[in-house]
């Protein structure tokens, strides 16, 4: 039989410059270096800052989900 686990959820905010992807994954690496036992994320949010009509930023709000211990 699996573990019932409970989560805690907290909301973040991630940017990058080169794309959502790795918007993501800094915002999970900043994170995970103060936060245990992450388990899964959930992207709530995508927006971006447009200059001289190209894409310049893009920046994530993500659900984030961790066990509590």
């Amino acid at each position: 039989m699996a573990d019932d686990n409970v989560y805690k959820i907290l909301e973040l905010a991630g940017s990058s410059a080169k794309s959502v992807e790795d918007a993501i994954q800094t915002a999970i690496t900043k994170a995970s270096a103060t936060v245990r036992n992450i388990r899964w994320f959930e992207v709530i949010q995508v927006r971006g800052h447009v200059e001289d009509g190209k894409v310049a930023h893009y920046q994530v709000l993500l659900k984030v989900g961790f066990t509590l211990e």
